[in-house]
Order: C-alpha cells, then sequence, then structure tokens
C-alpha cells in the first residue's frame, strides 16, 4: 500500500461478514484483502473498500 491508496478501516471489519457464509471475516493486511475461511474466498479492497461481491473474490488455495 502505497501512501496514496485509503486505508481500510479495521472497524468496519466489525459490520462486514462474508456475503456467502454470513460468517465472520479476517483482514489480510499485506494482502488487502478480507478473507472467508468458511467460503474459502478471499474479497479484495480496493482504495480503501471492500468488494463484498463473489464475482471479484479469490478462491484460497
Amino acid at each position: 500500500m502505497n501512501e496514496t491508496t485509503p486505508a481500510f478501516d479495521r472497524h468496519m471489519l466489525e459490520a462486514l461478514v462474508c456475503p456467502v457464509t454470513q460468517t465472520v471475516l479476517e483482514y489480510d493486511a499485506e494482502a488487502q484483502e478480507l478473507v472467508s475461511r468458511a467460503a474459502n474466498l478471499a474479497f479484495p479492497i480496493r482504495n480503501g473498500i471492500p468488494v463484498m461481491l463473489t464475482d471479484e473474490a479469490r478462491p484460497l488455495e
């Protein structure tokens, strides 16, 4: 993340759940993703905004 990229507000994590399983998400700061272990998906964070669309999610390995 560079100086021009807005940071993800970790307090937002308390309000967000996985759109597939409605379970808690983990914040991966290095990858800038919200991870749903239950759904085996990682949702990207772009410009500080989580993209909670399953079409945009990356499958976990």
